[in-house]
């Protein structure tokens, strides 16, 4: 029987991981053989997972506390699975599914139970992971229609800006001397000119 490691993942920096380590340390996982990855799941390019899979070898056991924090792109979970199971022959159990555990039932019924669930999982992370991408964008079109703005706020024009922009669209002065005389950048103060225009 090989190593057991476990794999924890949150989407931003500012989202905390302490809930999944638990759940690991509850299984004796030791701390070195936990990687972290505080990344988005949309796909597998992520630092701490690329270093879990050079450490893995045949009969090793993977752990994560629910699917979702192996990924939250359907195709991707499927092949990650095949990869760790078939390729790298390796077990995986997810915590809160008994049923991926990979380690039992390795008879034909029970790979086909464990395939059937995980399809099911992914289909259900990514699909909450576009209701979530929808929800958002939903949330940013009203907000932008209370009149909230996003992003920074723009510098203040310079006090000359109409005069300067003035000789630039009559051809007196190139755009590039016209940003420099504003002290901005070229495309800023096309950008800026064109929309006072």
């Amino acid at each position: 029987m090989g190593k057991i490691y476990g794999y924890a993942r949150v989407s931003s920096g500012d989202q905390n991981e302490g809930r999944q380590l638990m759940a690991m340390r509850h299984h004796d996982i030791p701390m070195a053989q936990i990687f972290v990855d505080k990344i988005s799941g949309k796909n597998f390019i992520r630092p701490q997972y690329r270093r879990l899979l050079s450490c893995l070898r045949p009969g090793d056991m993977l752990c994560i506390t629910s699917i979702d924090r192996l990924g939250r792109n359907y195709e991707e979970i499927l092949e990650q699975w095949r990869l760790l199971t078939r390729k790298l022959r390796v077990d995986i159990q997810v915590f809160d599914m008994p049923l991926l555990n990979t380690r039992h039932d390795k008879n034909l019924m029970g790979t086909f139970i464990a395939d059937l669930v995980l399809q099911i999982l992914s289909f259900v992370a990514q699909n909450e992971r576009e209701n979530i991408r929808r929800r958002q964008a939903e949330g940013i079109a009203a907000a932008r229609l209370r009149g909230i703005r996003f992003g920074r706020e723009p510098r203040p024009l310079p006090h000359n800006f109409e005069e300067i922009r003035s000789l630039w669209e009559q051809g007196l002065i190139s755009a590039g001397e016209a940003a420099r005389r504003c002290g901005m950048a070229r495309s800023t103060f096309r950008y800026r000119a064109k929309r006072l225009s």
